[in-house]
């Protein structure tokens, strides 16, 4: 069984996990790999108009260099026109980043190398910077080794390159060095401060469906079971020496709930419990059950609690208030009984798919026995559960109640608190 839950958690964080983590991945293929990929693409092209129009008006022998900055022009909108036409992402995606890693080495090469050209190949560190923010680091590798040789490739023919050279003011070579610094960095940053506060947001949505599937399994088990669980801690079966139970039953409900409309019999059964549970929770008390009109409450499971019957006492004062106020507000004439008892137990989790925190043993089937052969609008108790708190609380003995299962017992109702 225990075997059953722990995979049950697995499988369910991983699935949350797996999803959120799925809907980064569909986030980045579809919108954030389009901005950072447009981000880059524009900037390049804006760069590329630039060179065009500075190198153009050096003179016409200097038109071929010129060709391209061109050719790249043509080629990416062409691309982009093809994706838009055939929603291609990946072709698109390929095809710019050839064009992003090539056409600065090609402008390098036809401009003189590197000095001529004032280091214009930095311009194609964008191709596996995009790569790596769009693609992932596996995939990018290859594109910045693509970079690093084409680098090194440069390099060693830099010499022959500089055949190309062509006098260059010293004004324009200042122009492209600074603004190959400063563009470069420039969309680097932008790049990366975008993809940066996309990650936290995931991040961030992430945190958030952590936090309600944990709320959500809070509403399932007590806390500190769920965190054993969550720990991997396979002993979910716990014996407790000492504990109270209160059950805690609607008199007539079942009469009742024939002459209701099943919304309005929701509704009222849920503003009951909802009273009942906003008191057990200020006691500290786990509620274990609602089954049908019956509420099931323990004092001192799955936690130790010294003052347990004192405390569970005390909710059932409260929750009898509670009932006569939910009364007077609402025009209803509900009466409850409430049964209480303290002994042992057993506690644990059963269930592989609709799983939850329960408890067995005497003490609670004699509690559900004190509710059950109890008085209306009265908290009766067993003997035990008497025994802890007759210095605390006046009782009303009835002797030789018939219990199922007992024979003939005493029980006691709650009457007053000792001053």
């Amino acid at each position: 069984m225990n075997s059953h839950l722990q995979r049950y958690f697995t499988v369910s964080r991983q699935t949350l996990k797996g999803t959120v983590e799925r809907n980064f991945v569909t986030q980045s293929d579809e919108t954030l790999g389009k901005t950072i990929l447009s981000m880059l693409v524009l900037a390049e092209s804006a760069v590329s108009i630039f060179w065009i129009f500075t190198i153009s008006g050096l003179g016409e022998g200097y038109a071929l260099m010129a060709i391209t900055p061109y050719v790249y022009l043509i080629f990416s909108y062409v691309s982009l026109f093809v994706f838009y036409r055939t929603q291609r992402y990946h072709y698109f995606i390929f095809t710019q980043l050839v064009m992003l890693l090539v056409m600065p080495f090609f402008l390098q090469w036809t401009i003189g190398g590197y000095q001529a050209a004032g280091g214009v190949a930095i311009w194609a560190i964008l191709s596996p910077i995009g790569a790596l923010m769009i693609l992932g680091t596996r995939k990018s590798v290859s594109w910045f080794v693509l970079f690093v040789a084409l680098a090194a490739f440069s390099w060693v023919f830099n010499d022959l390159f500089s055949g190309n050279l062509m006098p260059m003011p010293a004004r324009i070579k200042d122009t492209f060095l600074l603004m190959n610094i400063i563009g470069t960095a420039c969309i680097l940053y932008a790049a990366m401060s975008y993809f940066q506060s996309q990650k936290e947001r995931t991040l961030s949505a992430l945190a958030d469906e952590q936090a309600r599937s944990d709320k959500l399994l809070l509403n399932i088990l007590p806390s500190s079971i769920a965190q054993r669980l969550k720990n991997q801690d396979m002993r979910i079966a716990d014996s407790h020496p000492s504990v109270t139970i209160l059950f805690a039953d609607i008199v007539g409900f079942t009469e009742l709930s024939t002459s209701m409309a099943p919304f309005d019999l929701v509704n009222l059964l849920s503003g009951i419990f909802s009273m009942f549970d906003y008191l057990a929770e200020g006691h500290k008390l786990e509620k274990i059950k609602t089954i049908g009109d019956g509420y099931l409450v323990a004092g001192g499971v799955p936690l130790y609690l010294e003052d347990h019957a004192k405390v569970v006492v005390a909710l059932a004062i409260e929750m009898r208030s509670a009932l006569e106020t939910f009364n007077q507000k609402t025009g209803h004439h509900l009466h409850m009984r409430i049964g209480m008892c303290s002994g042992p137990v057993v506690a644990g989790v059963i269930g592989t798919s609709k799983f939850a925190y329960d408890i067995w043993g005497d003490t609670v089937n004699m509690a559900s026995r004190m509710e059950q052969t109890g008085i209306e609008d009265e908290i009766q108790v067993s003997e035990s559960t008497y025994q802890m708190l007759k210095d605390h609380y006046r009782f009303e003995c009835r002797k030789d109640v018939q219990i199922k299962g007992k024979g003939l017992v005493n029980t006691y109702l709650l009457k007053e608190k000792i001053a």
